[in-house]
């Protein structure tokens, strides 16, 4: 019997596929527990149709990520901070910091999107790297000055 899996089954397959497997465990089992329904002609469309929905929404994100990345290329953002007389900074500046930074100019990153290796110490101008879109990264112009 071939039927639709609506969710992961370990060692069967992803959910959106469509296996084959014995009468009785898609009838015992898959399918009274909401795992699978039978591939018939109506659960393919709707399989289909969802397949497509599914598609045109990381297409939209995709979009929605590329258009920021030209906002962002654009943007040199500056963040001041207190330093010691070497130049050194006092703390460092991290993920957290360039996040709430970029709040301050209306722009909604989180701080696990921003790529930052270990805190930035001293003065200067750095390039950080900030991933919208798993296909998508962005080199953030990130200028450190003296408070």
């Amino acid at each position: 019997m071939e039927v639709i899996l609506n969710e992961d089954v370990q060692k069967l397959g992803k959910a959106g596929t469509i296996v084959k497997v014995k009468d009785g465990f898609a009838r015992n089992f898959l399918i009274p527990n909401g795992l699978a329904v039978p591939a018939n002609s109506a659960n393919l469309r709707r399989l289909q149709q969802e397949q497509q929905r599914k598609q045109s929404q990381i297409e939209n994100l995709k979009k929605e990520a590329e258009e920021l990345k030209d906002k962002l290329t654009q943007l040199s953002l500056t963040i001041a901070s207190l330093t010691q007389e070497d130049e050194n900074l006092y703390g460092g500046i991290t993920a957290q910091d360039i996040s709430a930074a970029l709040k301050e100019e209306s722009f909604d990153i989180d701080k696990s999107q921003i790529i930052l290796s270990k805190p930035i110490k001293s003065l200067g101008i750095y390039e950080v790297p900030v991933k919208l879109h798993p296909e998508i990264t962005v080199n953030l112009k990130v200028w450190v000055v003296k408070k």
